[in-house]
């Protein structure tokens, strides 16, 4: 795959499926700017290990959820490198408990980071991409978000509507060329899932076509792809990459 751009933003890279992002990318030739909020020292092991392979990166600290820090963060990159031409929106956090449990500040907390975060991205990196008429933006979302999920509903809304979010982007984007997707991951095998019992891992498996948990990488190379020169004529779509467990 080829990338016209040199560069990459990716947030919560620090660890699970944004850490094997940044691994992947860096593989493919892009300077990737690794986002963490908290933790500093897992951040600054994944740019090691991709220096150590031969890559370019570069640790920057902030809350996604924080508008002004994050404004702050795509200034720094682009004073930098004088550009920015990727952004992968992939930080979230999930707060489950059945609805009628649910308080608001349950439901509103988990759309600011996975959601208006990623508003707050897509806008800045469009600002900035409009200028050289070139970038492409690919959105994490969920299964969940095209599905639903009892016990999720703040989570599934804000996938969704992530998901809605794009295809909106994508059309005020293409007068510039600027691209935007989404992919929506099924059940990867990540730390998060490594700590569900052996029995509930055998549940889920069960209504995976695959019959497996994917894996990180299946994720990192579905988005290089939507990166890439390669999906040069792919915008406002979705990338299912769940096993077949929805199709």
């Amino acid at each position: 795959m080829k990338f016209r751009g040199k560069n990459v933003l990716i947030t919560g890279a620090a660890s699970g499926i944004g850490k094997q992002l940044a691994i992947t990318l860096a593989q493919y030739g892009l300077k990737v700017w690794i986002n963490y909020r908290s933790r500093p020292e897992a951040a600054d092991e994944v740019k090691a290990e991709i220096e150590a392979n031969g890559g370019e990166a570069a640790v920057i600290g902030f809350d996604v959820a924080d508008e002004a820090a994050f404004i702050e963060g795509v200034k720094t990159i682009i004073t930098s490198d004088g550009e920015l031409s990727y952004l992968v929106n992939n930080a979230g956090i999930t707060n489950d408990k059945l609805a009628i449990r649910m308080k608001k500040e349950d439901f509103s907390s988990v759309l600011d980071i996975n959601l208006t975060s990623a508003f707050v991205g897509c806008r800045e990196v469009l600002k900035a991409m409009n200028k050289k008429r070139f970038g492409a933006i690919v959105n994490i979302a969920s299964i969940v978000g095209e599905t639903g999920n009892a016990g999720q509903v703040n989570y599934s809304a804000s996938k969704g509507g992530l998901i809605a979010m794009t295809k909106s982007f994508a059309q005020e984007g293409s007068a510039r060329g600027i691209r935007f997707n989404a992919v929506t991951p099924g059940f990867i095998a990540t730390e998060m899932t490594d700590k569900l019992s052996d029995e509930i891992k055998e549940s889920y498996t069960a209504k995976i076509p695959l019959k497996r948990f994917g894996d990180p990488k299946d994720i990192a190379e579905a988005v290089a792809f939507l990166l890439s020169d390669s999906s040069s004529y792919i915008t406002g779509e979705t990338l299912k990459v769940n096993g077949g467990m929805y199709m």
